[in-house]
């Protein structure tokens, strides 16, 4: 096969609200957007792929369990600590976790989607 993009399709709830908090609070760069009737979307860059976010998702108060929520996104960052106390500044709720491996950062999308942030260092990079 030849791909030549890969993509998430984030299905929300608080649909507003995750564009805010991927765009404005996570800093993801906006590729597009479409609002016409009956199709309402939002794409940011992911790195070397794209995060989509559309409507007629369900959200979850507070974090959702893996059982309802298998997939997480993760964000490795050069420095945890800092970005983690950036998110913090802006109202992200965030438990910073230190491993033999490494650090990561967990946190949640206003649905209540699982996320989190994971060291650069000792990655394999």
């Amino acid at each position: 096969m030849n791909f030549t993009k890969a993509g998430i399709i984030l299905n929300t709830e608080n649909y507003e609200d995750c564009v805010h908090f991927y765009g404005g609070t996570l800093g993801l760069p906006l590729l597009h957007q479409i609002d016409r009737p009956g199709e309402k979307l939002t794409t940011y860059a992911l790195g070397e792929t794209y995060l989509m976010i559309e409507t007629e998702g369900t959200s979850c108060t507070g974090t959702k369990p893996v059982d309802i929520c298998p997939a997480k996104f993760r964000f490795n960052v050069p420095d945890v600590e800092a970005t983690s106390d950036a998110l913090r500044r802006k109202g992200v709720d965030i438990e910073v976790n230190h491993y033999s491996w490494g650090v990561t950062a967990e946190f949640s999308d206003p649905d209540g989607n699982r996320c989190a942030l994971r060291s650069d260092e000792g990655f394999g990079f």
